[in-house]
Protein backbone atom coordinates (compact mmCIF):
# COMPACT_ATOMS: atom_id res chain seq x y z
CA UNK A 1 0.00 0.00 0.00
CA UNK A 2 1.29 2.91 -1.01
CA UNK A 3 1.81 6.07 1.38
CA UNK A 4 -0.41 8.70 2.18
CA UNK A 5 0.86 11.96 0.64
CA UNK A 6 -1.65 14.05 2.74
CA UNK A 7 -1.40 12.31 5.87
CA UNK A 8 2.46 12.12 5.83
CA UNK A 9 2.62 16.23 5.27
CA UNK A 10 0.25 16.56 7.92
CA UNK A 11 2.48 14.24 10.39
CA UNK A 12 5.55 16.48 9.23
CA UNK A 13 4.22 19.73 9.80
CA UNK A 14 3.06 18.78 13.34
CA UNK A 15 6.03 17.31 14.33
CA UNK A 16 9.54 18.81 12.53
CA UNK A 17 10.41 21.72 15.02
CA UNK A 18 10.75 24.90 13.30
CA UNK A 19 14.23 25.14 14.72
CA UNK A 20 14.35 21.96 12.15
CA UNK A 21 13.46 23.83 8.96
CA UNK A 22 16.16 26.07 8.98
CA UNK A 23 19.46 25.89 6.52
CA UNK A 24 22.39 23.72 8.16
CA UNK A 25 25.19 26.58 8.34
CA UNK A 26 27.84 23.95 8.87
CA UNK A 27 28.86 20.43 11.29
CA UNK A 28 27.44 22.10 14.15
CA UNK A 29 24.16 21.95 13.03
CA UNK A 30 24.09 18.36 11.97
CA UNK A 31 23.08 15.56 13.57
CA UNK A 32 25.71 12.97 13.38
CA UNK A 33 24.67 10.67 16.63
CA UNK A 34 26.96 8.38 18.79
CA UNK A 35 28.00 7.19 21.83
CA UNK A 36 29.57 10.98 22.64
CA UNK A 37 27.00 13.13 20.44
CA UNK A 38 25.72 16.49 21.79
CA UNK A 39 22.63 17.80 21.13
CA UNK A 40 22.62 21.33 19.87
CA UNK A 41 19.10 21.87 21.46
CA UNK A 42 16.26 19.96 22.70
CA UNK A 43 14.87 20.73 18.91
CA UNK A 44 17.29 18.65 17.64
CA UNK A 45 17.13 15.45 19.78
CA UNK A 46 13.04 15.59 19.78
CA UNK A 47 13.34 15.63 15.79
CA UNK A 48 15.63 12.69 15.73
CA UNK A 49 13.75 10.57 18.62
CA UNK A 50 10.23 11.37 16.28
CA UNK A 51 11.76 10.44 13.21
CA UNK A 52 13.47 7.18 14.43
CA UNK A 53 10.41 5.82 16.38
CA UNK A 54 9.11 6.38 12.69
CA UNK A 55 11.84 4.23 11.22
CA UNK A 56 12.04 7.45 8.88
CA UNK A 57 15.99 8.03 9.17
CA UNK A 58 16.30 4.82 7.27
CA UNK A 59 12.53 4.75 5.56
CA UNK A 60 13.87 1.59 3.00
CA UNK A 61 15.55 -0.52 5.66
CA UNK A 62 13.34 -3.46 7.49
CA UNK A 63 11.11 -2.40 10.17
CA UNK A 64 13.26 -5.39 12.36
CA UNK A 65 16.17 -3.33 11.53
CA UNK A 66 15.13 -0.11 12.99
CA UNK A 67 13.39 1.11 9.09
CA UNK A 68 10.15 1.97 8.21
CA UNK A 69 10.14 -0.98 5.13
CA UNK A 70 9.06 1.92 2.65
CA UNK A 71 9.41 1.20 -0.85
CA UNK A 72 12.44 3.37 -2.77
CA UNK A 73 9.15 5.27 -4.41
CA UNK A 74 7.51 5.77 -1.15
CA UNK A 75 11.38 6.72 0.31
CA UNK A 76 11.27 9.53 -2.30
CA UNK A 77 7.54 10.89 -1.36
CA UNK A 78 8.90 11.62 2.17
CA UNK A 79 11.65 13.83 0.88
CA UNK A 80 10.06 15.26 -1.36
CA UNK A 81 7.66 16.24 2.04
CA UNK A 82 10.63 17.25 4.16
CA UNK A 83 12.22 19.17 1.42
CA UNK A 84 9.02 21.30 0.81
CA UNK A 85 8.94 22.26 4.73
CA UNK A 86 13.06 22.43 4.45
CA UNK A 87 13.44 20.04 6.65
CA UNK A 88 16.45 19.25 8.41
CA UNK A 89 17.99 15.73 7.81
CA UNK A 90 17.11 14.08 11.70
CA UNK A 91 20.47 12.15 11.43
CA UNK A 92 23.47 12.41 8.91
CA UNK A 93 25.04 9.12 9.58
CA UNK A 94 28.09 7.06 7.80
CA UNK A 95 25.95 4.28 8.96
CA UNK A 96 23.17 5.27 7.31
CA UNK A 97 24.73 6.16 3.69
CA UNK A 98 27.60 3.21 3.34
CA UNK A 99 27.83 0.62 6.03
CA UNK A 100 24.04 -0.01 6.77
CA UNK A 101 23.59 -0.94 2.95
CA UNK A 102 26.52 -2.95 2.82
CA UNK A 103 25.49 -5.17 6.16
CA UNK A 104 22.24 -5.53 4.89
CA UNK A 105 23.28 -7.08 1.69
CA UNK A 106 26.82 -8.88 3.07
CA UNK A 107 26.27 -9.46 6.98
CA UNK A 108 25.01 -12.37 8.91
CA UNK A 109 21.48 -12.11 11.23
CA UNK A 110 23.60 -11.20 14.03
CA UNK A 111 25.49 -8.62 13.00
CA UNK A 112 22.30 -6.77 11.60
CA UNK A 113 20.96 -6.99 14.58
CA UNK A 114 23.69 -5.88 16.71
CA UNK A 115 24.30 -2.98 14.52
CA UNK A 116 21.68 -1.52 12.26
CA UNK A 117 18.97 -0.44 15.09
CA UNK A 118 21.83 1.21 16.83
CA UNK A 119 22.81 2.98 13.55
CA UNK A 120 18.93 3.95 12.85
CA UNK A 121 18.58 5.46 16.33
CA UNK A 122 22.16 7.19 16.42
CA UNK A 123 23.19 5.56 18.97
CA UNK A 124 26.61 4.45 17.18
CA UNK A 125 28.46 7.00 15.13
CA UNK A 126 30.89 4.88 12.50
CA UNK A 127 34.01 6.20 10.20
CA UNK A 128 35.64 4.38 7.40
CA UNK A 129 38.95 2.59 7.06
CA UNK A 130 39.68 2.94 3.85
CA UNK A 131 42.14 4.80 1.75
CA UNK A 132 45.87 4.55 2.89
CA UNK A 133 49.19 6.22 2.46
CA UNK A 134 50.37 4.68 -0.83
CA UNK A 135 46.44 3.17 -1.49
CA UNK A 136 44.10 5.89 -2.69
CA UNK A 137 42.86 5.62 -6.25
CA UNK A 138 44.65 2.36 -5.91
CA UNK A 139 42.76 1.23 -3.01
CA UNK A 140 43.43 -2.65 -3.79
CA UNK A 141 47.26 -1.82 -2.89
CA UNK A 142 46.44 -1.35 0.47
CA UNK A 143 49.00 -2.82 3.35
CA UNK A 144 46.95 -2.71 6.88
CA UNK A 145 46.76 -6.06 7.69
CA UNK A 146 44.62 -8.51 9.88
CA UNK A 147 46.59 -11.69 10.81
CA UNK A 148 44.82 -14.90 11.82
CA UNK A 149 45.24 -15.31 15.82
CA UNK A 150 42.43 -18.07 16.22
CA UNK A 151 39.55 -16.59 18.09
CA UNK A 152 40.66 -12.89 16.71
CA UNK A 153 42.39 -10.94 13.97
CA UNK A 154 45.19 -9.14 15.07
CA UNK A 155 45.19 -5.56 13.14
CA UNK A 156 48.33 -3.40 12.31
CA UNK A 157 48.55 -0.60 9.92
CA UNK A 158 47.42 3.31 8.96
CA UNK A 159 44.70 4.84 7.30
CA UNK A 160 44.59 8.23 6.07
CA UNK A 161 41.40 10.69 5.10
CA UNK A 162 39.21 8.95 8.01
CA UNK A 163 36.66 11.42 7.98
CA UNK A 164 35.65 12.24 11.48
CA UNK A 165 37.95 9.45 13.16
CA UNK A 166 38.40 11.57 16.19
CA UNK A 167 34.77 11.36 16.47
CA UNK A 168 33.34 7.86 15.62
CA UNK A 169 33.01 4.94 17.99
CA UNK A 170 33.52 2.22 15.35
CA UNK A 171 35.20 2.02 12.02
CA UNK A 172 34.14 -0.16 8.98
CA UNK A 173 37.94 -1.43 7.62
CA UNK A 174 39.94 -3.22 4.72
CA UNK A 175 42.55 -5.33 5.76
CA UNK A 176 44.82 -7.82 3.98
CA UNK A 177 43.77 -10.92 5.54
CA UNK A 178 46.07 -13.15 2.96
CA UNK A 179 49.59 -11.03 2.03
CA UNK A 180 50.18 -13.88 -0.89
CA UNK A 181 47.14 -13.34 -2.85
CA UNK A 182 46.99 -11.00 -5.67
CA UNK A 183 45.67 -7.56 -4.55
CA UNK A 184 42.01 -7.54 -5.45
CA UNK A 185 41.76 -11.00 -3.44
CA UNK A 186 43.03 -11.61 0.03
CA UNK A 187 41.01 -8.16 1.52
CA UNK A 188 38.77 -8.40 4.32
CA UNK A 189 35.83 -6.65 5.55
CA UNK A 190 36.31 -6.11 9.53
CA UNK A 191 34.38 -3.90 12.14
CA UNK A 192 36.43 -2.41 14.66
CA UNK A 193 35.66 -0.22 17.96
CA UNK A 194 37.63 2.55 17.92
CA UNK A 195 37.72 2.57 21.89
CA UNK A 196 39.85 -0.59 21.45
CA UNK A 197 43.82 -0.80 23.10
CA UNK A 198 45.86 0.29 19.79
CA UNK A 199 43.75 2.75 17.85
CA UNK A 200 44.64 6.10 17.74
CA UNK A 201 43.90 9.19 15.94
CA UNK A 202 45.00 12.03 14.75
CA UNK A 203 43.92 15.40 12.95
CA UNK A 204 44.42 16.54 9.65
CA UNK A 205 44.02 20.06 8.34
CA UNK A 206 42.62 21.56 5.32
CA UNK A 207 43.10 24.54 3.12
CA UNK A 208 39.95 25.71 4.70
CA UNK A 209 41.87 25.64 8.21
CA UNK A 210 39.71 22.67 9.78
CA UNK A 211 39.18 19.76 8.48
CA UNK A 212 36.76 16.36 8.93
CA UNK A 213 39.91 13.98 8.07
CA UNK A 214 42.20 12.23 10.11
CA UNK A 215 44.88 9.83 9.96
CA UNK A 216 43.84 6.08 11.87
CA UNK A 217 46.60 4.04 13.16
CA UNK A 218 45.96 0.23 14.54
CA UNK A 219 49.01 -0.95 16.38
CA UNK A 220 48.28 -5.00 17.44
CA UNK A 221 44.45 -4.27 17.54
CA UNK A 222 42.53 -7.41 18.71
CA UNK A 223 39.17 -7.76 16.53
CA UNK A 224 37.04 -10.34 17.45
CA UNK A 225 36.42 -13.05 15.10
CA UNK A 226 32.30 -12.38 14.71
CA UNK A 227 33.51 -8.81 13.44
CA UNK A 228 33.96 -10.33 9.86
CA UNK A 229 31.49 -9.68 7.61
CA UNK A 230 31.38 -11.44 4.32
CA UNK A 231 33.92 -14.49 3.43
CA UNK A 232 37.15 -14.26 4.36
CA UNK A 233 39.37 -12.60 1.98
CA UNK A 234 36.24 -11.67 0.04
CA UNK A 235 36.04 -7.74 1.62
CA UNK A 236 36.71 -6.71 -2.39
CA UNK A 237 33.05 -7.63 -2.93
CA UNK A 238 31.89 -5.76 -0.25
CA UNK A 239 34.33 -2.63 -0.69
CA UNK A 240 32.88 -2.58 -4.57
CA UNK A 241 29.37 -2.38 -3.33
CA UNK A 242 29.82 0.31 -0.63
CA UNK A 243 31.69 2.55 -2.52
CA UNK A 244 28.56 2.62 -4.80
CA UNK A 245 26.35 4.07 -2.33
CA UNK A 246 29.60 6.32 -0.97
CA UNK A 247 29.68 7.99 -4.43
CA UNK A 248 26.04 8.17 -4.21
CA UNK A 249 26.00 10.06 -1.17
CA UNK A 250 28.58 12.22 -2.15
CA UNK A 251 26.80 13.21 -5.20
CA UNK A 252 24.27 14.74 -2.93
CA UNK A 253 26.48 17.22 -2.51
CA UNK A 254 25.25 19.15 -5.64
CA UNK A 255 21.82 19.31 -5.50
CA UNK A 256 21.50 20.24 -1.73
CA UNK A 257 18.24 22.63 -1.53
CA UNK A 258 19.35 25.46 0.58
CA UNK A 259 22.59 25.72 -1.53
CA UNK A 260 20.11 26.31 -4.52
CA UNK A 261 18.60 29.21 -2.70
CA UNK A 262 21.41 30.94 -1.29
CA UNK A 263 22.79 30.95 -4.96
CA UNK A 264 19.48 32.63 -5.97
CA UNK A 265 19.41 34.79 -2.93
CA UNK A 266 22.95 36.08 -3.60
CA UNK A 267 22.43 36.17 -7.24
CA UNK A 268 19.03 38.55 -5.94
CA UNK A 269 21.11 40.52 -3.76
CA UNK A 270 24.23 41.29 -6.22
CA UNK A 271 21.78 42.21 -8.83
CA UNK A 272 19.84 44.73 -6.38
CA UNK A 273 23.07 46.07 -5.64
CA UNK A 274 23.70 46.72 -9.26
CA UNK A 275 20.24 48.11 -9.91
CA UNK A 276 18.08 45.80 -10.52
CA UNK A 277 20.29 43.44 -13.29
CA UNK A 278 23.51 42.08 -12.98
CA UNK A 279 25.87 43.55 -15.36
CA UNK A 280 27.75 41.12 -16.53
CA UNK A 281 26.20 38.89 -19.45
CA UNK A 282 28.75 35.84 -18.33
CA UNK A 283 27.83 35.60 -15.01
CA UNK A 284 24.15 36.06 -15.55
CA UNK A 285 24.35 32.89 -17.85
CA UNK A 286 26.81 31.01 -15.37
CA UNK A 287 23.96 31.91 -12.35
CA UNK A 288 20.96 30.46 -15.16
CA UNK A 289 22.97 27.08 -16.47
CA UNK A 290 23.94 26.24 -12.90
CA UNK A 291 19.98 25.95 -12.05
CA UNK A 292 19.47 24.18 -15.19
CA UNK A 293 22.06 21.88 -13.90
CA UNK A 294 20.68 20.83 -10.45
CA UNK A 295 17.54 20.47 -12.19
CA UNK A 296 19.03 17.74 -14.61
CA UNK A 297 20.95 16.49 -12.04
CA UNK A 298 17.95 15.64 -9.82
CA UNK A 299 16.12 14.17 -12.93
CA UNK A 300 19.30 12.04 -13.21
CA UNK A 301 19.44 11.19 -9.63
CA UNK A 302 15.77 10.28 -10.02
CA UNK A 303 15.96 8.33 -13.22
CA UNK A 304 18.79 6.35 -12.02
CA UNK A 305 17.01 5.34 -8.47
CA UNK A 306 14.29 4.33 -10.22
CA UNK A 307 16.50 2.02 -12.57
CA UNK A 308 18.15 0.68 -9.68
CA UNK A 309 15.34 -0.40 -8.30
CA UNK A 310 13.86 -1.88 -11.04
CA UNK A 311 17.11 -4.22 -11.79
CA UNK A 312 18.63 -4.23 -8.43
CA UNK A 313 22.07 -2.44 -8.15
CA UNK A 314 23.01 1.13 -8.98
CA UNK A 315 26.48 0.23 -10.03
CA UNK A 316 29.12 1.96 -12.36
CA UNK A 317 26.38 4.60 -12.58
CA UNK A 318 27.12 5.55 -8.89
CA UNK A 319 30.66 7.15 -10.89
CA UNK A 320 27.99 9.72 -12.98
CA UNK A 321 26.37 10.87 -10.16
CA UNK A 322 29.77 11.17 -8.02
CA UNK A 323 31.34 13.36 -10.65
CA UNK A 324 28.11 15.15 -11.68
CA UNK A 325 27.43 16.42 -8.13
CA UNK A 326 30.83 17.17 -7.09
CA UNK A 327 31.64 19.03 -10.67
CA UNK A 328 27.98 21.09 -9.69
CA UNK A 329 28.73 21.88 -5.99
CA UNK A 330 32.53 23.32 -7.38
CA UNK A 331 30.78 25.61 -9.72
CA UNK A 332 28.27 26.67 -7.20
CA UNK A 333 30.66 27.62 -4.93
CA UNK A 334 32.35 29.60 -7.68
CA UNK A 335 29.46 31.79 -8.64
CA UNK A 336 28.96 32.39 -5.23
CA UNK A 337 32.48 33.78 -5.26
CA UNK A 338 32.14 35.85 -8.30
CA UNK A 339 28.78 37.22 -6.84
CA UNK A 340 29.87 37.70 -3.22
CA UNK A 341 33.05 39.89 -4.92
CA UNK A 342 35.99 41.11 -2.84
CA UNK A 343 33.95 40.27 0.26
CA UNK A 344 34.06 36.56 -0.39
CA UNK A 345 37.36 36.51 -0.08
CA UNK A 346 37.16 37.29 3.61
CA UNK A 347 39.06 34.97 5.85
CA UNK A 348 42.17 34.83 8.47
CA UNK A 349 41.71 31.64 9.50
CA UNK A 350 39.00 32.44 12.07
CA UNK A 351 36.03 30.57 11.87
CA UNK A 352 32.33 32.76 11.99
CA UNK A 353 29.81 33.59 9.64
CA UNK A 354 31.69 36.73 7.96
CA UNK A 355 33.84 33.95 6.49
CA UNK A 356 31.59 31.04 5.62
CA UNK A 357 31.56 31.27 2.31
CA UNK A 358 35.17 31.30 2.01
CA UNK A 359 35.35 28.10 4.21
CA UNK A 360 32.93 26.48 1.94
CA UNK A 361 34.24 27.54 -1.15
CA UNK A 362 37.89 26.23 -0.31
CA UNK A 363 36.30 23.42 1.24
CA UNK A 364 33.71 21.97 -1.90
CA UNK A 365 37.88 21.56 -4.01
CA UNK A 366 37.71 18.61 -1.85
CA UNK A 367 34.87 17.17 -3.39
CA UNK A 368 36.11 16.09 -6.34
CA UNK A 369 39.21 13.74 -4.79
CA UNK A 370 36.95 12.59 -1.87
CA UNK A 371 35.48 9.39 -2.65
CA UNK A 372 37.69 8.58 -5.43
CA UNK A 373 38.96 11.34 -7.68
CA UNK A 374 36.68 12.77 -10.68
CA UNK A 375 39.11 11.55 -13.05
CA UNK A 376 38.90 7.94 -11.67
CA UNK A 377 34.73 8.42 -12.22
CA UNK A 378 35.19 9.60 -15.84
CA UNK A 379 37.79 6.37 -16.10
CA UNK A 380 34.86 4.06 -14.74
CA UNK A 381 32.38 5.83 -17.11
CA UNK A 382 34.27 5.20 -19.74
CA UNK A 383 35.33 1.59 -19.68
CA UNK A 384 31.84 0.35 -17.47
CA UNK A 385 29.57 2.19 -19.11
CA UNK A 386 30.31 3.40 -22.73
CA UNK A 387 32.53 0.19 -22.80
CA UNK A 388 35.50 2.81 -24.56
CA UNK A 389 38.57 0.89 -25.59
CA UNK A 390 41.48 1.06 -22.76
CA UNK A 391 43.59 2.31 -25.89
Amino acid sequence: MAIDRRELREWLEANCPAEMRQPIRGDEDICWGGRHFVFQSPAQKLWLERMAARGFTVPTWPKDYGGAGLTPEDAAVLGDEMRRIHARPPLTSFGISMLGPALLKFGNEEQKRRHLTRIARGEIRWCQGYSEPGAGSDLASLRTRAEDRGDHFLVNGQKIWTSYADKADWIFCLARTDPTAKKHDGISFLLIDMASKGVSTKPIVLISGKSPFCETFFDNVEVPKENLVGKLNRGWDIAKYLLTHERGAISGGGLNVFDNEALDKAARAAAKAAGGRLPDPVLRADIARAAIDSYAAAATVQRYMQEATAGGELGARSAVLKYDGAELNKRRYELLMSLAGAEGLTFDGNFGPESELAQRWLRSKGNSIEGGTSEIMLDIVAKRILELPSE
